[in-house]
């Protein structure tokens, strides 16, 4: 059975579902938002990680119910809880959710069709939900990314860091963390702080720096995307490639100064600018790396990061040959409209069109303004 026709269903209920999703209920639209409540972050981070952003990163559009006055609302100071863990910010989103009177639907979509002008998702439960308008924010645990060797070593002894979220079963182990940027540091420092018996951090470039960097650069470009329609696409490539390679230098090639006390020298061994290149063995795995050095390992993690490719997005299987897309980036208009009418993405697949600032919490409330104002236009 059929439920009533929707305005808008949000699929998805990540902080970009939760900005566009409360944010469309404040100016009118009907909406049904659909999923699992921060599963990603409360399913697929660790529970004793932290935040490489401050209270200042928040998810209201309105600018009422910020991260900020979460602080201030439960008495806390943001200097006691710097960096910020993890659960602080899920304890945040469901004050926010509380606090704007938002609901969420728990069921799954299972596949999405538009048969007669319609958008019809079909639900796991057998129910379908009916909407003028779909906005698919999938969340990056759809596009976790592999080096080609990574099914050479046996299954049970490889994880992307999207899949390794509990340490406990490292302890005294020997760990191999393919990659150099702050998740493979992060996890790194996790396995330390879990007992692991030696850590093997292997990645192609120099070992990054660490220091206490600013995100307030960034504020700049969001505001601009806001002020015009349209900002980042009217960029000359020059000027979007320097703004990447600004967001590459703080957010990248810079790591964050609270890992180091936890990265044990006596544990934590760097292998900067080499790859492996054989792998060997059914029970300890054997690395070969570049310089000639040959790590027995325990255990293989991947803090390879993440490719976009709308496609690998299930439940868009029903529309995907009407979603025109480029490198596996959907083709979004100025409001993030795809090149099927009332489908629209945001988070992730959208930092082609929008800048690489899009793919994190701090593009969530100008998304959902620019959106949901998209939709009404």
């Amino acid at each position: 059975m059929s439920t009533a026709r929707k305005d808008l269903l949000v699929i998805g209920a990540g902080p970009y579902a939760y900005s566009a999703a409360a944010y469309a209920r404040d100016r009118g639209l009907d909406t049904t938002m659909v999923g699992r409540p921060m599963s990603f972050w409360r399913d697929q981070m660790p529970q004793d990680m932290y935040l490489r952003s401050g209270p200042d990163w928040h998810l209201d559009a309105t600018g009422e119910h910020t991260f900020a006055a979460f602080f201030e609302d439960r008495g806390l100071d943001p200097a006691d809880h710097d960096p910020i863990p993890i659960g602080l910010f899920l304890d945040h989103t469901d004050w926010f959710a509380e606090r704007t009177g938002l609901a969420v639907d728990e069921r799954m979509v299972e596949d999405l069709t538009k048969p007669d002008g319609v958008f019809v998702a079909s639900m796991a439960d057998g129910t379908t939900i009916e909407a003028t308008s779909v906005l698919a924010a999938p969340g990056v645990g759809y596009f976790a990314q592999l080096p080609p060797w990574h099914d050479r070593v046996p299954e049970d002894r490889r994880a992307h860091t999207v899949d390794l979220v509990s340490f406990d079963d490292l302890a005294g182990a020997r760990v191999a963390v393919i990659g150099g940027r702050q998740s493979a540091y992060e996890w790194a420092a996790l396995l330390c702080d879990h007992g692991a018996e030696r850590v093997d951090v292997v990645h192609r470039h120099p070992v990054p720096a660490f220091d206490k960097v600013s995100w307030r650069f960034v504020d700049a470009y969001v505001d601009q995307t806001l002020a015009q329609r349209g900002w980042w696409r009217a960029l000359t490539a020059d000027q979007r490639a320097g703004i990447a390679r600004e967001f590459w230098e703080v957010g990248r090639l810079t790591l964050e100064h609270w890992l180091v006390p936890r990265l044990r020298p006596e544990v934590v061994h760097r292998h900067p600018e080499t790859e492996v290149v054989d792998v060997a063995g059914d029970g300890p795995v054997t690395l070969t790396l570049s310089d000639g050095e040959v790590l027995d390992v325990d255990h293989v993690v991947f803090a390879s990061g993440y490719r976009p490719d709308v496609a690998r997005v299930p439940y868009l299987a029903g529309v995907r040959d009407r979603i025109d897309a480029t490198d596996g980036f959907p083709d979004l208009s100025e409001g993030f409209e795809t090149s099927l009418p009332g489908l629209y993405t945001v988070g992730f697949l959208a930092t082609r069109d929008f800048g690489p600032f899009y793919g994190f919490t701090k593009g969530c409330p100008s998304a959902a303004r620019i959106v949901v104002d998209e939709m009404l236009r």
